[in-house]
């Protein structure tokens, strides 16, 4: 009768290979060392479903390697020389037939790292405690000075905003004032051209403004000759 404590993989394998039923598919070496698949595509497809709910060969090899079981090669002459190549044979040293009682010996393999050394001291998991708290307080103080940046921000980029508008407008109103100014010297300067300039008396003493020489020319051009009357009447009155 088979242990309690025999792993259930190990126990479903034992009745697998022990069942003369299934022997033309998986079966006992000759010496009884050994188990053999003879039939890898009727293992795959019709036995390993029954026993283990999947029919992955290569879940079933990994299994078997976790549990010690070790793949048997054939070596003749110092080549590897396999007499078929669809029979793959698994051996391991507590399981053979005929000795069920060596089966609670099969044990799945542990990870190398000991025990004792995952385990942390109190000390140790309090010194990680408040470099844990430590590097919170720095992150949350980071964050309140990044949200006060952002307000800084915030507040510098609506001054910002607020100049350009004033500079906006004041440069509005220079135009304005400039186009005034410009309007009123060219107006001044139109107003100087068109209109006469107006007559002043001047009471000095002064000697008089010098006449034009051209405006006597032509007076003197355009106006009669008038005689003197005193030659008129000599030269009228009969000797």
């Amino acid at each position: 009768m088979m242990k309690k404590n025999v792993p259930g993989f190990v126990s479903k394998l034992w009745t697998l290979v022990d069942n003369p039923g299934t022997n033309d598919v998986i079966c006992w070496s000759l010496d009884g060392t050994n188990f053999r698949i003879l039939d890898e595509q009727r293992f795959t497809k019709d036995v390993l479903p029954k026993y283990f709910k999947h029919s992955n060969l290569s879940s079933f090899v990994r299994q078997l390697n976790m549990y010690g079981f070790r793949k048997v090669i054939s070596i003749e002459g110092g080549l590897v020389k396999p007499k078929n190549l669809s029979v793959l044979e698994f051996h391991h040293m507590y399981f053979q037939k005929g000795r069920e009682d060596l089966l609670d010996c099969i044990k799945r393999k542990v990870s190398s790292v000991r025990t004792e050394d995952t385990k942390i001291s109190q000390e140790d998991m309090c010194k990680v405690l408040e470099d844990v708290q430590q590097v919170r307080g720095k992150q949350e103080d980071m964050d309140q000075k990044l949200e006060n940046m952002k307000r800084e921000n915030e507040i510098l980029w609506k001054e910002v905003a607020s100049l350009r508008k004033k500079h906006s407008l004041q440069q509005k109103t220079v135009t304005k004032v400039i186009r005034f100014f410009a309007s009123l010297v060219q107006g001044n300067c139109v107003y100087g051209i068109k209109n006469k300039r107006p007559l002043m008396i001047d009471m000095s003493e002064a000697p008089p403004a010098k006449v034009n020489r051209q405006c006597v020319l032509s007076l003197n051009e355009t106006a009669p000759a008038v005689k003197n009357p005193l030659q008129q009447e000599i030269t009228e009155t009969p000797l």
